[in-house]
């Protein structure tokens, strides 16, 4: 089968963007995988795959060699095969065994054949690569340990735009968006570098990088986002826009000085893959159903708490979204715009022109506006604003930082608003957390049920709130969940209804305690028994919830 068929029968490229690929090629040369890979249109850790399938040559299983010893080479013939990335791996004779992302190379192949060596090809990832060739680093300490002299920021930018340095970036951002990672973070541990995937909430490491790979990296970053390469004393931030395997995508991209080099972290915003959704949030029925009677009102605050990841922006954006039409105008005021909403007018706060959060809502009010969508109340104008806006007719959904429903109350008073203004505008109030969903394809009924059903005393739980039987699950792993035994996130939430006896207790030292217990007596449930509820119902595990609520 010819390359181009292959691609496009087993690699879903496009025929168009083949089309574009192809004349480049005969304008300019180069390889046709490797300019589809910058196209945005082929996966770059999908490249080994495809000379797999194209040659008949097997994959590296990088877990056999990495124990391994290096073998003896001449240095100069050495540093040839590594610039080549062709990692030597073992030799008998003259039968070599190598791992390389580009088994065609012609300079190599020529040399072996001078050589008469025989060459067993095993196919990596650029990942792989690195992590092979650094075990060469003692070496090659004349190449690796190189001072830069002259011109360093020249040097930088072209040890940025190096193969091996855009390769082994693109390879970890696809590794990281086919995980489902919301985050990558990169960063220097135990003198090497280190990148970590941040999945359903929760950070797993995934590779181990050479540490003459930092800097290249960290310089690539900072090009690709538009910050001051020299700069290394002062935290940056900076955004890219790529198009990685025909996925559209943002990247709010954040530098970190330490003291043995920066951290990056980059978080991942997928422009196609959003869905605001009361369905895929998770909630339970009945908070669901309150939450709608909620967000029907034409005027009030309706409040998300919870900490820095809770999702609540999300849950903000879908309570916009149910209620996003032609009659109505909504308007938010956010730091930053993560996420374009069709039908929306959507505003960025700008701290360093002095257009922050209380200026933004005070324009905001003149604008007519029905729905207002504050990101956060942080400070007393911005809370007095919003709570008079909702008494002059305005439906304002707005999230404050803490740790349960009642708390945002004493939060508020805190900040410096009335009580009384609080009494006439708050209408509900959710906290939230996210847990982990149990992998659907691997669930399987918890060995240890009983144990569990004691413990937290679930049985009791479970006729509290009428539910017929407790059926625990756990997630074996699969390849599905990258053998975590949890795919997706959904929401626990705790939720308080601002009604008349709310309003009428008073908002002192004893507030908390009373607004638990009112809400006990309502049949509502706290946050760890809302994750309880549906571990009972086999959405997810006891674990998660006491991790997340407990």
């Amino acid at each position: 089968m010819q390359l181009n068929q292959l691609l496009v029968e087993q690699f879903n490229i496009l025929p168009e963007d083949l089309s574009r690929a192809e004349s480049y090629q005969s304008r300019f040369g180069g390889r046709l995988d490797q300019i589809l890979v910058n196209m945005g249109s082929l996966p770059d850790d999908q490249v080994p795959i495809l000379y797999s399938k194209y040659l008949a040559l097997p994959l590296l299983d990088i877990a056999e060699w990495q124990e391994q010893k290096t073998i003896s080479i001449e240095s100069k013939v050495l540093t040839f095969l590594l610039e080549k990335q062709w990692i030597p791996l073992a030799k008998v004779d003259n039968n070599w065994t190598f791992a390389c992302r580009f088994p065609l190379e012609l300079s190599v192949n020529e040399w072996l054949s001078q050589q008469n060596i025989t060459a067993t090809i095993l196919l990596a990832d650029e990942s792989d690569i690195q992590a092979l060739s650094s075990k060469f680093d003692q070496q090659q300490s004349t190449v690796d340990h190189e001072e830069f002299t002259g011109d360093e920021e020249e040097r930088l930018r072209e040890l940025a735009t190096e193969a091996p340095t855009v390769n082994l970036l693109n390879s970890l951002i696809s590794r990281a968006l086919r995980q489902g990672a919301s985050d990558m973070h990169l960063e220097p541990y135990k003198g090497r570098y280190r990148a970590r995937f941040r999945v359903d909430g929760v950070l797993h490491e995934a590779e181990i990088l050479a540490p003459r790979m930092q800097l290249p990296i960290v310089t690539r970053l900072k090009i690709l986002s538009g910050m001051d390469i020299a700069e290394k004393r002062r935290p940056q931030d900076g955004k890219i826009e790529m198009k990685i395997a025909n996925q559209e995508l943002d990247i709010r991209v954040s530098a970190l000085p330490l003291n043995d080099g920066e951290s990056m972290v980059l978080r991942f915003l997928r422009k196609d893959n959003v869905q605001y959704d009361m369905s895929v949030l998770g909630l339970s029925n009945d908070i669901e159903t309150m939450i709608r009677e909620d967000i029907k009102t034409t005027a009030g605050v309706v409040l998300l708490t919870g900490p820095t990841g809770s999702g609540k922006t999300t849950t903000l954006y879908t309570f916009l979204n149910a209620l996003n039409n032609d009659d109505v105008k909504i308007i938010t005021l956010e730091d930053p715009v993560e996420y374009q909403l069709p039908g929306i007018n959507q505003v960025q706060v700008n701290s360093d022109i002095g257009f922050d959060f209380s200026a933004g809502l005070r324009s905001i009010v003149r604008q007519d506006p029905d729905i207002i969508m504050l990101g956060e109340i942080r400070d007393k104008e911005t809370a007095q604003i919003a709570l008079q806006s909702a008494l002059t007719g305005h439906l304002v959904f707005s999230t404050v930082h803490t740790n349960d429903a009642a708390s945002a109350y004493t939060r508020l008073l805190d900040l410096g608003v009335e009580e009384f203004l609080l009494n006439a505008a708050l209408v509900s109030i959710v906290a939230q957390r996210l847990a982990r969903k149990i992998c659907s394809e691997c669930a399987e009924p918890h060995p240890d049920a009983e144990k569990i059903i004691e413990k937290y005393q679930l049985k009791t739980l479970a006729d509290k709130f009428s539910l017929p039987e407790i059926s625990l699950m756990h997630g074996v792993g699969c390849d599905n969940c990258s053998h975590s035994g949890y795919k997706g996130r959904m929401a626990v939430t705790e939720y308080l209804r601002c009604d008349e006896e709310i309003k009428a207790m008073p908002k002192d030292s004893d507030f908390i305690p009373k607004a638990k217990k009112h809400n006990a007596n309502m049949q509502r449930r706290t946050l760890l028994e809302d994750g309880l509820y549906k571990a009972i119902l086999g959405l997810t595990t006891v674990d998660e919830v006491v991790r997340v609520a407990g």
